[in-house]
């Protein structure tokens, strides 16, 4: 029997958040009923940051409601804070889970949320402890976990001391970014290699420099099977300018399919739902299996 990976769709919100022009709400709504019916088993919808920080997800609330979703997906959203998560809260009935976020190095945590890691973690733990207390399910996501454009190296045991303090408060899942695709390959794989934190473990890679899907199969040979992508290869770092580019679903998908792993996603859907994305966005997106087209063996 074919082993299971996990993937948890974030372009309607990591993706979208990247887009420079406004995209119509409805439009929105549209892509987020065609990644839910993918197979996908999580499903990133939006963010409960304030409008002015990205004003593109400022009709976030309005895409939970109006949107159509299977009740087999569970619905992520991304929470910055206490007030972020009362926002967030009016919807309650609309999602399952909430994704909070730091950064592993200081100077990188300043310029997302200007705050120190310290103050980051503390204002996270009191986050938690009330989402758990709506039976929220908490991932924790540690972004620039393989490097930071600004400090350079971040080392691994910061990290994980960060991870653990998540843990500690209550997070279930804690998703490592690679938010500028600063890893390779051997750093990934010496990174997860033997690590067990008691709860979820997920990649989240960029293919900023053409090195996501390496990584992935690194991730893999250290046995994580959860990871995070994003259609089309929508998506980026706001913070620094050039840092674009998740692993885009389809490839990622795609490729595991080849290896002889279930994802339970139907490549084909994925591959429509991208293809919406590109005549909304009015350009052509960067994933590979997009452009070139799913493989098709030619067995007698």
């Amino acid at each position: 029997m074919p082993e299971h990976v996990r993937i948890r769709e974030v372009g309607p919100r990591d993706g979208f958040q990247n887009e420079p022009e406004v995209i119509a709400t409805d439009d929105k709504v549209r892509l987020v009923e065609l990644l839910a019916r993918t197979g996908v088993s999580r499903l990133e919808v939006t963010s409960f940051v304030r409008a002015d920080v990205i004003p593109q997800l400022a009709d976030g609330a309005e895409v939970l409601r109006r949107a159509e979703i299977p009740d087999d997906v569970s619905v992520t959203v991304l929470i910055p804070n206490e007030r972020g998560l009362e926002n967030a809260l009016e919807l309650r009935d609309r999602f399952d889970e909430v994704n909070l976020f730091l950064s592993a190095s200081e100077m990188h945590n300043r310029k997302n949320v200007n705050r120190s890691i310290a103050e980051s973690l503390s204002g996270l733990e009191r986050v938690i402890a009330r989402a758990r207390g709506e039976e929220l399910r908490c991932e924790g996501v540690i972004s620039v976990a393989f490097g930071c454009p600004y400090e350079g190296e971040v080392p691994r045991e910061r990290v994980l001391e960060i991870a653990r303090r998540l843990v500690d408060a209550g997070c279930e899942e804690i998703a490592f970014g690679d938010t500028t695709g600063m890893a390779n390959p051997i750093q990934v794989e010496r990174f997860f290699d033997g690590l067990d934190l008691g709860v979820e473990l997920t990649a989240h890679f960029h293919n900023t420099r053409g090195q996501g899907l390496a990584n992935v199969v690194a991730a893999l040979r250290a046995g994580v099977r959860s990871f995070e992508s994003s259609f089309g290869e929508l998506g980026g770092c706001p913070v620094p300018p050039g840092a674009t580019g998740n692993v885009a679903t389809e490839d990622l998908v795609s490729m595991l399919h080849e290896m002889g792993y279930e994802t339970g996603i139907d490549l084909g859907r994925v591959l429509e739902a991208a293809r919406a994305a590109q005549e909304v966005l009015g350009r052509p997106l960067g994933s590979h299996v997009l452009t070139a087209g799913p493989v098709e063996w030619q067995r007698g």
